[in-house]
């Protein structure tokens, strides 16, 4: 009986300790889902590059540290606005001239664009993978018996401020509430006079830049390398389904009960299927529930 007591303890522990590592995990996946979320209620499109602004925003980063040596703070700066550039070129140049494609075509672009950013980053830092500092000390947080990094903690931080920003943003700003006419009916918004080309386009500002900034947060623990984001962009897109394609509360809890579910699946069964239950959760929501989980909470899409 006390060793089955001591057994049940430690399990507990261990459980305590994936679901930590699981929430910093989970973070990242919410902010590339909403990223997702941002440009599918804009153009109604999903946009598969979303994967390549999160290899940039680590990649660029890492490139302005170790190569031009600058402050980490500027590195991280220069970087989102370089990746928000890209972001906007790839909106005007492949996007903005077939609006009136049907939207298996506008998907089969941004896969090509995917591939087309993925490749020129191979050319242009090399296989090699990166790491980038942490932002403070690495020694290890104990909570409850469980450890957590400070990295951690900036990552969960960070998500949840940019989160609390966008809903900011989307709500209480003009063009925020001008997006939000455009998801509802883009027809409609364009005759009150809403530019809705220019909402497009700031739709995928914004989404190039929180991919940057959830590619700047996770490369001090996971590295960087060129091919990074596409199982990063695969998991961002399975949080932005499980909640209902919402660039709201939905997707947040989706990301972060998908990177909860991952950890303890690859803790408590076999690392191996880490990446696999993403893509079974992903499928079973698609059969159970395809509008997502959260749909009928966050009744409103951004």
């Amino acid at each position: 009986m006390p060793n089955c007591g001591c057994e049940t303890e430690t399990m507990s522990h261990q459980i305590l300790q994936y679901a930590l590592s699981g929430l910093s995990t989970g973070a990242i996946y919410s902010l590339i889902g909403i990223g997702f979320a941002i440009i599918y209620n804009s153009t109604g499109i999903i946009n598969f590059a979303q994967g390549e602004f999160v290899m940039l925003g680590g990649m660029m980063t890492y490139f302005f540290l170790s190569l031009l040596r600058l402050p980490m703070l500027a590195a991280m700066c220069l970087s989102i606005l370089l990746t928000t550039a890209v972001g906007v070129v790839f909106e005007r140049l492949a996007i903005r001239p077939l609006r009136n494609a049907n939207p298996l075509s506008l998907v089969i672009i941004t896969i090509g664009g995917s591939i087309l950013i993925r490749g020129i980053a191979m050319l242009q830092f090399g296989k090699d993978t990166h790491s980038i500092p942490a932002f403070s000390s690495n020694e290890p947080l104990v909570i409850a018996d469980a450890t957590i990094l400070p990295q951690n903690l900036w990552i969960l931080g960070i998500t949840f401020l940019i989160i609390a920003a966008n809903r900011y943003f989307f709500y209480h700003t003009i063009n925020g509430k001008a997006m939000r006419a455009c998801s509802h009916n883009r027809r409609a918004a364009s005759l009150v006079g809403i530019g809705v080309k220019r909402m497009v386009l700031i739709s995928f500002a914004i989404s190039s830049a929180l991919g940057s900034i959830a590619g700047i947060i996770t490369a001090p623990l996971t590295m960087t390398s060129y091919d990074v984001g596409i199982m990063l962009g695969l998991k961002g897109f399975c949080a932005a389904i499980i909640g209902g394609m919402s660039s709201g509360v939905g997707t947040v809890f989706g990301g972060l009960l998908l990177g909860i579910f991952e950890s303890l699946g690859a803790g408590l069964i076999s690392s191996g299927y880490k990446d696999a239950i993403a893509f079974i959760i992903l499928l079973l929501i698609l059969f159970i529930r395809p509008q997502g989980l959260f749909r009928k909470a966050e009744t409103e899409r951004v």
